[in-house]
């Protein structure tokens, strides 16, 4: 990443970075109005469906032909964003995986707290299984507030007795809503997007009362035992940082396949800027790479 494209790109998130104190409904404009400015590329096509009555968003990328399906989860600190405002960054994933990606629109706090987000990212699962997909031919995939929901997805979906997918890749990871991790405060100067005050603002949206800790919320507290290999990547600049180290750390004292890919200079979901950020289309890459590669070398369910 060359030092110009890494000052252009903080210049750029610096100035349409959200108000802390910014209600829900604002800052939910306010990420449409960004996202929506970014036009999909003409091959990609999104196709609004269901999967276990939630609402989802198919993705597929003209040449692409492939059994294997990207189940995707967006960000937003589980309050804003929506399966169809991540499209593109799906269809990245779901291009370099050589997968159809779907993007699962899952209930948002505060009309919808914890646990309507993971009942509806493991319904959606369920039922991708139930419609004849093995899970050998699945990857999980998603950013910041759908990187941990991603995990915590296959935690639930392992203690409800589902066989696994092959793979998940998180990026920029929300996984600790205790805002637990050091550099939530030591990386607030160099963070162009997030902040401790913004965070906190939305942690009781989602949580309502009940204990951030838990695993399924936060699942760096979460048992990983017996998960899927998973790549997870950050960016040196994002205070959520070590929730990508402590998830990692996790993931490995629990014999998990982990690989840990921490960019310098690169902000939250870096990967989300590939057009202009070399070093994201790179990320993009090696993480097909990773998923393409378990897919391939899964056992088929028997």
């Amino acid at each position: 990443m060359s030092i110009e494209q890494q000052r252009t790109l903080d210049a750029i998130l610096r100035q349409s970075a959200f108000p802390a104190d910014a209600d829900v409904d604002e800052q939910r404009r306010l990420l449409r109005e960004l996202l929506s400015a970014q036009p999909l590329p003409a091959e990609v096509t999104v196709i609004a469906a269901e999967l276990g009555g939630v609402p989802t968003a198919e993705i597929t990328v003209d040449g692409v032909e492939s059994r294997h399906v990207v189940l995707y989860f967006h960000g937003g600190v589980y309050v804003m964003g929506d399966a169809t405002l991540a499209a593109e960054l799906a269809s990245q994933v779901g291009r370099r995986t050589l997968a159809k990606a779907i993007s699962v629109d899952y209930r948002l706090a505060p009309e919808h707290p914890y646990p309507a987000a993971v009942d509806d990212a493991l319904a959606a699962y369920k039922a991708l299984l139930e419609n004849g997909i093995a899970p050998a031919d699945i990857v999980f995939a998603g950013e910041s507030a759908g990187g941990g929901l991603a995990i915590a997805t296959l935690v639930n979906a392992r203690d409800h007795g589902l066989p696994l997918p092959a793979a998940a890749y998180a990026m920029s990871p929300y996984a600790d809503l205790t805002l637990g991790g050091t550099t939530v405060d030591a990386k607030g100067a160099l963070d162009p997007l997030l902040s401790r005050e913004a965070l906190q603002a939305r942690v009781d949206d989602y949580t309502a009362g009940q204990d951030a800790a838990l695993g399924l919320i936060s699942p760096i507290f979460a048992d990983l035992s017996g998960l899927p290999p998973l790549i997870i990547q950050a960016g040196s600049h994002e205070v959520l940082l070590d929730d990508a180290v402590r998830l990692a750390r996790q993931a490995a004292i629990a014999d998990v396949e982990v690989t840990l890919e921490i960019t310098p200079g690169a902000p939250h979901v870096f990967q989300a800027y590939h057009p202009i950020l070399d070093e994201a289309s790179a990320a993009l890459d090696r993480a097909g790479q990773f998923l393409s590669a378990r897919l391939a070398g899964a056992k088929p369910a028997t």
